[in-house]
């Protein structure tokens, strides 16, 4: 609830009443908002005029360059990031290319070496195996001359062993003696 000061108020002619408020009634007749009177029109849409007008000129001169040139910045660096990005993608992709690539020839290399050590392997086994194959016949050589040896001395004795049998044979079955010159030339016939 408003007060008026005690100063504030005055006595109350004929036209003007009291409120409860101690502040005067100016009547029906008297507007109360001075914007809204018909007389003061004109001085207002002068001074609206006027106040936008330099409104706008001070936006048209001060803050629209101002704001432009801070979009024309922003829109260069975009440009700029957009085109160091490109930039980037491109390496990045002539990285991952030369990355294949190195990596194709890796795998080259690593197949050839392979490739290389299987062909040394089996030439290294290759040889080793006609070393043991010569080593082998070798001594199956030294073996067949060493069983021609035992069969021939073999023989030459049986020759004689079939003499001496023949020899006692006949001295048992007839009591008498042969001699060596018949039995060998008799084995001889049977040994044919």
């Amino acid at each position: 609830m408003f007060v008026a000061p005690a100063y504030a108020q005055t006595p109350a002619t004929d036209a003007e009443t009291l409120t409860e408020t101690g502040v005067a009634d100016h009547g029906a007749g008297e507007p109360a908002f001075p914007p809204f009177e018909t007389e003061t029109y004109p001085s207002q849409l002068l001074w609206l005029a006027i106040t936008f007008g330099l409104f706008y000129l001070f936006l048209k001169k001060v803050a629209l360059p101002r704001i432009g040139s801070i979009l024309e910045v922003r829109r260069d660096r975009i440009a700029q990031d957009l085109d160091q990005a490109a930039r980037m993608k491109e390496e990045a992709d002539e990285a991952v290319a030369a990355y294949e690539q190195e990596l194709a020839d890796a795998r080259k290399k690593a197949g050839a070496i392979a490739q290389e050590a299987r062909d040394n392997a089996k030439a290294e086994a290759d040889a080793e195996r006609r070393k043991v194959e010569q080593a082998l016949e070798a001594k199956l050589e030294k073996a067949e001359a060493r069983i021609a040896e035992i069969k021939s001395t073999a023989l030459k004795d049986v020759g004689t062993i079939a003499e001496e049998t023949a020899g006692t044979i006949v001295q048992e079955l007839i009591g008498g003696t042969v001699d060596k010159k018949s039995l060998a030339a008799a084995v001889k016939a049977v040994g044919r």
